[in-house]
């Protein structure tokens, strides 16, 4: 890559300005630039797209979406570190991206973005969850991006794709389904990254889709899986009690046993719960 785009290998950046990776900001550098490059393929086609990256660091795949053929990035780098390397692939292709210095969980990327929007980042592991969470949950549906190419601890992407049954099925990948396509694309061992982390990581595409799976309140459907799973070994009579005095009507409502526990039960039939306690609130 480095060929590519006349810029210096990233273990060069990296030296020129000493950014050696921060435990405390969640850090671990991906160096090979070909698996940055099959990252920003796994995003599709971004030539008419603008793509939000958080986290750039040394700007690895940052020069991967741009290399691409991003239409415009938007990187927000928390490391003021970083922000001079990142300036200087922002001097490599003018005009195509655009680098700010704060927190990802404080800034408005739609100010600097323009439809249509994809999200791509090797997410800091610190913050990767909170993120995602608040991507899968905005007030309006369609959300403002059409795709989420997310890289986390491999942890983290099994339970985004887990089906029912599974120990990794949970709050996240009903949130996750039940609004997208979610699919693993690429894993990647501990030793592709500077400094290795303990676990392996993998790359997750969330694509969106024009309307939930099955009908439902979002606010409702989310009080209901947190409940059931923030005591997943209850019996869902047990750990939705707080939800309504008549509960166990409204899981027979909806096809669900009493006894059942929250990690046997579909999304479908969740869905079906939350339609139900919407028709009768509680009190």
């Amino acid at each position: 890559m480095s060929a590519i785009d006349g810029l210096p290998p990233l273990r060069e950046v990296i030296a020129a300005h000493d950014l050696r990776a921060k435990k405390q900001l969640g850090q671990n550098f991906l160096l090979d630039l070909n698996l940055t490059a099959r990252i920003a393929r796994a995003a599709g086609d971004l030539t008419a797209c603008d793509v939000l990256e958080i986290g750039p660091g040394p700007g690895g795949l940052t020069r991967g979406l741009l290399a691409e053929g991003a239409r415009h990035v938007l990187a927000i780098e928390k490391d003021a570190r970083a922000i001079p390397a990142l300036n200087e692939i922002a001097a490599h292709y003018p005009g195509r991206l655009t680098v700010i210095h704060g927190d990802a969980l404080m800034v408005d990327p739609l100010a600097h973005l323009t439809p249509p929007i994809r999200v791509a980042a090797n997410l800091p592991y610190n913050i990767g969850t909170e993120l995602v969470v608040g991507w899968l949950t905005p007030p309006q549906w369609p959300p403002f991006w059409q795709s989420l190419t997310l890289m986390f601890q491999r942890e983290v992407a099994q339970r985004i794709v887990a089906r029912p049954g599974s120990k990794d099925y949970g709050r996240l990948a009903l949130l996750a389904q039940w609004r997208c396509e979610a699919r693993i694309v690429l894993t990647l061992p501990p030793q592709a990254f500077v400094p290795a982390p303990k676990v392996e990581s993998a790359v997750v595409q969330l694509t969106a889709l024009p309307a939930p799976r099955y009908p439902a309140d979002a606010q409702v459907l989310s009080r209901i899986t947190f409940a059931a799973f923030n005591q997943r070994r209850k019996m869902l009579r047990a750990s939705l009690r707080g939800l309504h005095p008549q509960i166990e009507t409204l899981l027979a409502e909806a096809g669900i046993l009493p006894t059942a526990r929250a990690e046997e039960i579909g999304l479908d039939r969740f869905c079906a719960l939350a339609r139900a306690l919407k028709s009768q609130p509680a009190g």
